[in-house]
Protein backbone atom coordinates (compact mmCIF):
# COMPACT_ATOMS: atom_id res chain seq x y z
CA UNK A 1 0.00 0.00 0.00
CA UNK A 2 2.60 2.65 0.87
CA UNK A 3 4.58 1.34 -2.43
CA UNK A 4 1.46 2.39 -4.09
CA UNK A 5 1.07 6.02 -2.60
CA UNK A 6 5.13 6.65 -3.65
CA UNK A 7 4.78 5.07 -6.71
CA UNK A 8 1.27 7.59 -6.92
CA UNK A 9 2.69 10.51 -5.78
CA UNK A 10 5.86 10.33 -7.07
CA UNK A 11 4.07 10.23 -10.72
CA UNK A 12 1.50 13.20 -9.89
CA UNK A 13 4.61 15.41 -8.84
CA UNK A 14 6.48 14.53 -11.98
CA UNK A 15 3.30 15.44 -14.06
CA UNK A 16 2.77 18.72 -11.85
CA UNK A 17 6.39 19.76 -12.39
CA UNK A 18 5.92 19.18 -16.13
CA UNK A 19 2.60 20.62 -16.78
CA UNK A 20 3.99 23.64 -14.64
CA UNK A 21 7.36 24.54 -15.82
CA UNK A 22 7.30 27.38 -17.83
CA UNK A 23 10.86 29.21 -19.42
CA UNK A 24 10.98 33.05 -18.93
CA UNK A 25 13.29 34.74 -21.42
CA UNK A 26 14.19 37.21 -19.17
CA UNK A 27 16.00 35.33 -16.44
CA UNK A 28 17.08 32.04 -19.19
CA UNK A 29 15.76 29.23 -17.25
CA UNK A 30 12.80 27.39 -16.81
CA UNK A 31 10.04 27.89 -13.68
CA UNK A 32 7.92 26.35 -11.14
CA UNK A 33 4.50 27.97 -11.36
CA UNK A 34 1.30 26.24 -10.09
CA UNK A 35 0.34 29.89 -9.81
CA UNK A 36 0.54 33.00 -11.79
CA UNK A 37 0.88 36.41 -11.28
CA UNK A 38 -3.06 36.54 -12.42
CA UNK A 39 -3.95 34.78 -9.26
CA UNK A 40 -1.96 37.18 -7.60
CA UNK A 41 -3.02 40.36 -8.26
CA UNK A 42 -5.93 40.28 -5.78
CA UNK A 43 -4.02 39.60 -2.73
CA UNK A 44 -1.62 42.56 -4.06
CA UNK A 45 -4.25 45.31 -5.00
CA UNK A 46 -5.73 44.39 -0.89
CA UNK A 47 -2.23 44.85 0.31
CA UNK A 48 -1.59 47.80 -1.38
CA UNK A 49 -4.72 49.07 0.32
CA UNK A 50 -3.70 48.32 3.60
CA UNK A 51 -0.67 49.54 3.25
CA UNK A 52 -2.60 52.79 1.63
CA UNK A 53 -5.00 52.80 4.83
CA UNK A 54 -2.58 51.97 7.60
CA UNK A 55 0.63 53.43 7.15
CA UNK A 56 1.47 57.68 6.74
CA UNK A 57 1.71 59.22 3.17
CA UNK A 58 4.17 61.66 2.80
CA UNK A 59 2.67 64.89 1.65
CA UNK A 60 6.18 65.69 0.15
CA UNK A 61 5.13 66.60 -3.38
CA UNK A 62 8.86 66.77 -4.74
CA UNK A 63 9.40 63.49 -3.54
CA UNK A 64 6.28 61.77 -4.81
CA UNK A 65 6.58 63.36 -8.11
CA UNK A 66 10.33 62.07 -7.68
CA UNK A 67 9.28 58.30 -7.70
CA UNK A 68 6.58 58.37 -10.04
CA UNK A 69 8.67 60.41 -12.50
CA UNK A 70 11.86 57.61 -12.04
CA UNK A 71 9.21 54.71 -11.77
CA UNK A 72 7.79 55.56 -14.93
CA UNK A 73 11.01 55.27 -16.97
CA UNK A 74 11.81 52.21 -15.43
CA UNK A 75 8.33 50.36 -15.87
CA UNK A 76 8.90 51.91 -19.32
CA UNK A 77 12.10 49.63 -19.96
CA UNK A 78 10.94 46.92 -18.43
CA UNK A 79 8.13 46.75 -20.98
CA UNK A 80 5.48 46.97 -18.50
CA UNK A 81 3.96 50.29 -19.73
CA UNK A 82 1.30 49.88 -20.03
CA UNK A 83 0.08 48.88 -16.67
CA UNK A 84 -1.65 51.81 -14.93
CA UNK A 85 0.83 51.66 -11.87
CA UNK A 86 0.48 53.18 -8.89
CA UNK A 87 2.91 54.92 -6.78
CA UNK A 88 3.27 55.50 -3.24
CA UNK A 89 6.07 57.51 -0.71
CA UNK A 90 6.01 56.09 2.89
CA UNK A 91 6.93 58.42 5.93
CA UNK A 92 8.48 55.54 7.24
CA UNK A 93 12.38 55.36 8.57
CA UNK A 94 12.87 52.17 7.23
CA UNK A 95 15.07 51.65 4.16
CA UNK A 96 12.98 49.72 1.76
CA UNK A 97 10.57 49.58 -1.04
CA UNK A 98 8.24 47.12 -3.10
CA UNK A 99 6.41 46.40 -6.04
CA UNK A 100 3.68 44.33 -6.47
CA UNK A 101 1.80 41.90 -9.49
CA UNK A 102 -0.86 44.33 -9.55
CA UNK A 103 1.18 47.05 -10.40
CA UNK A 104 2.15 49.19 -7.44
CA UNK A 105 5.21 50.15 -6.33
CA UNK A 106 5.83 52.12 -2.60
CA UNK A 107 9.29 53.70 -1.80
CA UNK A 108 9.38 54.63 2.22
CA UNK A 109 11.17 58.03 3.06
CA UNK A 110 14.27 56.08 4.94
CA UNK A 111 15.41 54.66 1.85
CA UNK A 112 15.02 57.88 -0.44
CA UNK A 113 17.64 59.79 2.53
CA UNK A 114 19.89 57.02 1.11
CA UNK A 115 19.58 56.51 -2.28
CA UNK A 116 19.99 60.57 -3.02
CA UNK A 117 19.97 60.69 -7.12
CA UNK A 118 17.94 59.54 -9.94
CA UNK A 119 20.13 56.86 -10.49
CA UNK A 120 20.52 55.10 -7.53
CA UNK A 121 16.54 55.43 -6.68
CA UNK A 122 16.34 53.70 -9.82
CA UNK A 123 18.52 50.98 -8.68
CA UNK A 124 15.89 50.35 -6.47
CA UNK A 125 12.95 50.60 -8.10
CA UNK A 126 14.60 48.30 -11.36
CA UNK A 127 15.31 45.94 -8.45
CA UNK A 128 11.58 45.71 -7.53
CA UNK A 129 10.26 45.83 -10.87
CA UNK A 130 12.87 43.19 -11.64
CA UNK A 131 10.91 41.26 -9.28
CA UNK A 132 7.45 41.30 -11.06
CA UNK A 133 8.73 40.36 -14.40
CA UNK A 134 10.21 37.39 -12.78
CA UNK A 135 7.09 36.31 -11.55
CA UNK A 136 9.54 35.93 -7.34
CA UNK A 137 6.16 35.98 -6.09
CA UNK A 138 4.07 33.58 -7.91
CA UNK A 139 7.60 31.27 -7.98
CA UNK A 140 8.05 31.36 -4.35
CA UNK A 141 4.33 30.74 -3.89
CA UNK A 142 4.79 27.74 -5.98
CA UNK A 143 7.87 26.74 -4.27
CA UNK A 144 6.29 26.80 -0.88
CA UNK A 145 3.37 24.53 -1.98
CA UNK A 146 5.79 22.25 -3.51
CA UNK A 147 7.57 21.86 -0.09
CA UNK A 148 4.35 21.72 1.69
CA UNK A 149 2.83 18.63 -1.00
CA UNK A 150 6.08 16.86 -0.10
CA UNK A 151 5.82 16.59 3.48
CA UNK A 152 2.52 15.36 3.14
CA UNK A 153 3.74 13.07 0.89
CA UNK A 154 6.54 11.65 3.17
CA UNK A 155 3.86 11.91 6.14
CA UNK A 156 1.69 9.75 4.45
CA UNK A 157 4.14 7.24 3.31
CA UNK A 158 5.51 6.74 7.03
CA UNK A 159 1.78 5.93 7.49
CA UNK A 160 0.76 8.83 8.64
CA UNK A 161 3.29 9.60 11.78
CA UNK A 162 1.75 10.98 14.79
CA UNK A 163 2.81 12.42 18.48
CA UNK A 164 6.24 13.04 18.88
CA UNK A 165 7.64 10.78 16.03
CA UNK A 166 5.16 12.93 13.64
CA UNK A 167 5.99 16.41 15.18
CA UNK A 168 9.05 15.50 14.94
CA UNK A 169 9.56 14.57 11.15
CA UNK A 170 7.14 17.94 10.56
CA UNK A 171 9.72 19.62 12.03
CA UNK A 172 12.91 18.37 10.25
CA UNK A 173 10.98 19.00 7.03
CA UNK A 174 10.18 22.13 7.55
CA UNK A 175 13.54 22.93 8.72
CA UNK A 176 14.96 21.31 5.84
CA UNK A 177 12.65 22.85 3.10
CA UNK A 178 13.71 25.84 4.18
CA UNK A 179 17.16 25.67 4.61
CA UNK A 180 17.41 23.46 1.57
CA UNK A 181 15.58 24.85 -0.63
CA UNK A 182 13.49 27.81 -0.11
CA UNK A 183 15.79 30.34 1.28
CA UNK A 184 18.57 29.68 -1.12
CA UNK A 185 16.31 29.98 -4.03
CA UNK A 186 15.12 33.02 -2.15
CA UNK A 187 18.93 34.61 -2.56
CA UNK A 188 18.61 33.50 -6.21
CA UNK A 189 15.13 35.28 -6.94
CA UNK A 190 17.26 38.83 -5.00
CA UNK A 191 20.38 38.12 -7.54
CA UNK A 192 18.32 37.96 -10.23
CA UNK A 193 16.32 41.17 -9.48
CA UNK A 194 19.79 42.53 -9.16
CA UNK A 195 20.48 41.62 -12.56
CA UNK A 196 17.26 42.67 -13.81
CA UNK A 197 17.22 46.18 -12.93
CA UNK A 198 20.76 47.01 -13.58
CA UNK A 199 18.96 46.21 -17.50
CA UNK A 200 16.17 48.20 -16.72
CA UNK A 201 17.90 51.01 -15.29
CA UNK A 202 20.64 51.01 -18.57
CA UNK A 203 17.45 50.80 -20.86
CA UNK A 204 15.95 53.84 -19.38
CA UNK A 205 19.47 55.76 -19.44
CA UNK A 206 20.49 55.81 -16.31
CA UNK A 207 24.08 54.39 -14.93
CA UNK A 208 23.74 51.28 -14.14
CA UNK A 209 27.07 51.57 -11.79
CA UNK A 210 25.00 53.66 -9.65
CA UNK A 211 23.44 50.42 -8.49
CA UNK A 212 26.89 48.97 -6.81
CA UNK A 213 26.96 52.54 -5.20
CA UNK A 214 23.74 52.26 -3.62
CA UNK A 215 24.34 48.64 -2.25
CA UNK A 216 27.67 50.31 -0.92
CA UNK A 217 25.46 52.85 1.00
CA UNK A 218 23.59 50.32 2.15
CA UNK A 219 26.70 48.25 3.46
CA UNK A 220 27.78 51.71 4.97
CA UNK A 221 24.79 51.53 7.53
CA UNK A 222 25.66 48.44 9.62
CA UNK A 223 23.09 46.69 11.36
CA UNK A 224 23.34 42.82 12.36
CA UNK A 225 22.35 40.32 10.03
CA UNK A 226 21.74 36.76 10.20
CA UNK A 227 24.28 34.25 8.84
CA UNK A 228 24.05 33.98 4.89
CA UNK A 229 22.78 30.72 4.78
CA UNK A 230 19.90 30.99 7.26
CA UNK A 231 19.04 34.61 4.95
CA UNK A 232 16.60 35.21 2.41
CA UNK A 233 18.64 37.99 1.30
CA UNK A 234 22.15 37.94 -0.46
CA UNK A 235 25.05 39.60 1.74
CA UNK A 236 25.53 42.88 0.78
CA UNK A 237 29.12 42.03 0.14
CA UNK A 238 28.26 39.28 -2.33
CA UNK A 239 25.17 41.62 -3.58
CA UNK A 240 27.95 44.09 -4.38
CA UNK A 241 30.45 41.65 -5.86
CA UNK A 242 27.92 39.97 -7.76
CA UNK A 243 26.47 43.63 -9.29
CA UNK A 244 29.99 44.14 -10.27
CA UNK A 245 30.94 41.01 -11.88
CA UNK A 246 27.18 41.70 -13.96
CA UNK A 247 28.00 44.87 -15.06
CA UNK A 248 31.93 44.49 -16.14
CA UNK A 249 30.42 41.16 -18.43
CA UNK A 250 27.69 44.02 -19.87
CA UNK A 251 30.56 46.07 -20.52
CA UNK A 252 29.32 49.36 -18.97
CA UNK A 253 32.34 49.13 -16.22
Amino acid sequence: MKRNLLVASATLAFALGLTACSYNPELGRSQLLLVNDSSLVSAAQEAWQQSLSTKHISSDPALNERVRRVGQRIVQAAGMGDRQWQYAVFDDPSANAFALPGAEIGVNTGLLKIATTDDQLAAVIGHEVGHVVAHHAAERMSQETAAQIGLGVAQSALGGASGSRGQALASLGSAGAQLGFLLPYSRKHELEADRLGVDFMHAAGYDPRQAVTLWEKMQSQGGSAPPAFLSTHPSDAARIEALRAYIASRGWG
